[in-house]
């Protein structure tokens, strides 16, 4: 059996193109998981949801999952997320400034759905997938930890910590997201993979990252091989994509997408 995995997109087209490309090459892929961030910040918020919505259609509904995000979160209910608060004047001006380009870029990404679009990610929120893989056992997905779309589990993360995120979840391999990063932990029983950012990657920029896990055997014992998956896209065209739209801040996105 073949699970694909993918998330936190981030309105970038291009990227989620490469994406859709890689996964169809692979083939005789059993079931894919989004686990959420499909739309917010980028140039194509709605291409990019519509694209997804359009995927699992074809694909089928019950073998083609989609679970949202912190950031679909805010889409849908108008919340944003928090920050440090500033310790002086300066770091209030600057502050102020992201905020006011937070803002600016969630406005703009709502203000293109219509209401089906809309619809549809609100029914997204607040899910996990699970799957039980005969020989294997059951496999777990979610954004950020199970029941919180918004709490970091990183590499560094303490043991126990990163536990107590799985406490009440049974399973042998648990798959996230939202940081951006990936990553393959094991601890205990468990195996903690990150599938990383299609969209907008930290620790690989310019990469369009997702994961692709084998369950080789037979229904009386099944291993698992993971291929966590960096490709490369058009970043060329993802920026002119950013500055051919009205996208309300293209130069500060197109250099995260670069940079980070």
């Amino acid at each position: 059996m073949k699970l694909a995995v993918f998330s936190d997109v981030h309105g970038n087209l291009s990227a989620l193109e490469a994406v859709k490309a890689d996964i169809e090459a692979v083939g005789d892929v059993d079931l894919i998981w989004c686990l959420g961030d499909l739309c917010a910040g980028g140039s194509h918020a709605v291409d990019c949801l519509r694209m997804v919505k359009g995927w699992q259609e074809a694909f089928e509904d019950k073998k083609f999952k989609v679970i949202g995000g912190n950031t679909d979160r805010y889409l849908v209910t108008g919340e944003r997320m928090k920050m440090p608060a500033a310790k002086d004047e300066d770091s209030f001006k600057k502050l102020a400034r992201q905020w006011t380009r937070r803002d600016a870029m969630f406005n703009w990404n709502a203000a293109q759905f219509s209401w089906e679009d809309y619809d549809y990610l609100s029914k997204t929120l607040g899910k996990e997938v699970a799957v039980a893989v005969k020989g294997y056992g059951w496999v777990i997905g979610y954004h950020a930890i199970p029941g919180n779309d918004e709490t970091l589990l990183r590499p560094d993360t303490p043991d126990e910590e990163a536990k107590d995120a799985l406490l009440d979840r049974e399973g042998r391999l648990a798959i996230g997201a939202h940081i951006h990063v990936q990553m393959d932990r094991v601890i205990d029983d468990w195996r903690i993979i990150n599938v990383g950012s299609v969209g907008l990657s930290f620790d690989m920029p310019g990469k369009a990252q997702w994961g692709l896990f084998t369950f080789d055997g037979n229904d009386d014992k099944r291993d698992v091989t993971v291929d966590l998956r960096a490709i490369d896209y058009d970043l060329d065209k993802a920026v002119a994509r950013l500055h051919d739209s009205d996208h309300p801040a293209p130069a500060w996105v197109a250099s995260q997408i670069k940079k980070m």
